[in-house]
């Protein structure tokens, strides 16, 4: 009888400590990632509350948006506009297949934009909904940690709110990185690149992974000239050595120029468009620069120092197995 009055003691004050949260689970960040977790935990019972910056299509320190970066300036749109520049290419190929064409074959660039961002805006909803369905509690505004069980959100008006959480999981994604180089801000990254007002005639991509590969594609199919440089001998270092070399070749057969084993130094703006300079003394005009050379995590507002999260020289959680 003792051991069971102090068990029943036990869950009684377990239940109070539970109860004294706002939320089981608390997740800043409304990215896939974030969307999935606060999901499948309201799912499972818990009372789950999430929080995400504002909408827009270029996402900031303060912009973001429901469905994060795959959905909204990703993935997704980057995937239309690789739909879009196929057809150029298959369409002059089915000339030979009995198709009568126009000689003159015109694209619309803001047709296919305005495309892009009405799917986004979709997707968004639907992320919402989903976090409705699921009776997670969506917050607009920015969230940080300011205890080892509270979040602050700041609400789009500046109103700040605080919640205790059981369990607080950042889920805040990452944003492009730009090189510390002279006139950097010329560039653009791929955020900007999916929103761009006008279609490049002459666009210089700096990066080997796949979102430089993508763009560069990209560009060239819809009839750009593209120069595109990479510090490695091949691009997409980290794949298979063959492929990569296969890709390159492609790449080149779609009159893409190739500048392997090349940095740029400086950007500087010009009256016929940005001036580029290269490590090896090369210099190019360009009407659009990209910066496609890696993330950087979205840490730098949380306030993680200050309750004993400790991060990398990137900016990235330290996890400890």
């Amino acid at each position: 009888m003792a051991r069971k009055m102090l068990v029943d003691e036990e869950m009684n004050q377990t239940n109070q400590e539970e109860a004294y949260y706002d939320f089981d689970l608390f997740v800043i960040g409304a990215g896939s990632g974030g969307v999935r977790a606060a999901r499948f935990s309201a799912n499972y019972g818990a009372k789950v509350g999430i929080c995400e910056l504002p909408f827009h299509p270029i996402s900031s320190e303060v912009i973001g948006g429901v469905g994060g970066t795959c959905v909204i300036r990703g993935c997704v749109p980057k995937k239309i506009l690789v739909y879009g520049a196929a057809f150029g290419s298959e369409l002059e190929d089915a000339r030979n297949y009995g198709w009568e064409l126009n000689e003159k074959l015109d694209f619309n660039w803001k047709k296919l934009l305005h495309k892009k961002t009405d799917e986004i805006i979709r997707l968004n909803g639907i992320y919402k909904r989903l976090l409705s369905n699921a009776g997670v509690k969506l917050f607009e505004g920015e969230g940080k940690i300011v205890g080892p069980n509270e979040v602050e959100v700041t609400q789009l008006d500046g109103t700040k709110l605080s919640y205790s959480a059981k369990h607080i999981l950042i889920a805040t994604g990452s944003r492009a990185h730009r090189p510390p180089i002279p006139g950097q801000g010329l560039g653009i990254t791929s955020d900007e690149a999916l929103s761009l007002e006008d279609l490049p005639k002459h666009a210089v991509v700096f990066g080997g992974g796949y979102i430089a590969v993508e763009f560069a594609s990209i560009w060239r199919g819809l009839g750009a000239n593209v120069d595109l440089f990479f510090r490695k001998e091949l691009p997409l270092r980290g794949f298979d050595d063959e492929m990569r070399a296969v890709v390159a070749r492609n790449l080149e057969g779609r009159g893409i120029n190739l500048h392997p084993q090349t940095n740029l130094t400086e950007l500087i703006k010009t009256d016929n468009g940005i001036k580029v300079t290269t490590d090896h003394g090369e210099e190019l005009i360009a009407d659009v620069v990209l910066f496609a050379t890696g993330r950087l995590p979205n840490s730098k507002r949380l306030n993680l120092e200050a309750v004993g999260v400790e991060l990398d020289n990137t900016g990235a959680v330290k996890v400890f197995c």
